[in-house]
């Protein structure tokens, strides 16, 4: 007899994955893909016409959505290839901890508006130009921040781009 009825589960997954498949030949400029491991958004794409060997294929460029680094793949049209699941949400900027940074930013702390949900683990690059106004804007105190999170494969980022509100 099996153990299995002995068997207990201290958690479940959803079985939710970071990826889900796409048919090169179906991918569009602006679409995601995921090229060398990294999830990226489509700039260019063209196909050539079947050869020889017998299958169209898809000239992609694409560039990192995280790092903006360009990335290239060329794959036939007929075969699926991996495209990540983004999601981006937009959160409070409630402080920015210049005590503790590396050589990715200081921490930055942040809340989900509509749970109350705080994350301390990302960072905002402190010496990237495009974060200055952000950064300026949290000193000055007077309105609210609020920045877009974008996920996908397991990596959380800050963007730089950021809205101000008036505190109510």
């Amino acid at each position: 007899m099996s153990d299995a009825e002995d068997t207990t589960f201290e958690a479940a997954d959803a079985g939710s994955s970071d990826t889900v498949p796409v048919r090169a030949g179906e991918l569009k400029k602006g679409g995601f893909v995921v090229i060398k491991g990294h999830p990226c958004k489509v700039v260019d794409i063209s196909t050539s016409k079947t050869g020889k060997h017998g299958h169209a294929k898809a000239n992609i460029t694409a560039l990192d959505i995280f790092t903006n680094k360009k990335y290239e793949d060329v794959a036939p049209t007929s075969h699926n290839l991996a495209a990540p699941v983004v999601k981006r949400s937009e959160m409070q900027l409630m402080d920015i901890d210049d005590n503790d940074v590396n050589e990715d930013g200081s921490i930055a702390s942040i809340m989900n508006p509509e749970t109350g949900e705080t994350v301390d683990d990302l960072r905002v690059p402190t010496n990237d130009p495009e974060y200055a106004p952000m950064i300026e804007a949290l000193k000055a105190d007077n309105k609210d921040i609020l920045v877009t999170v974008l996920e996908a494969m397991g990596i959380r980022k800050i963007q730089a781009q950021f809205v101000q509100k008036d505190r109510t």
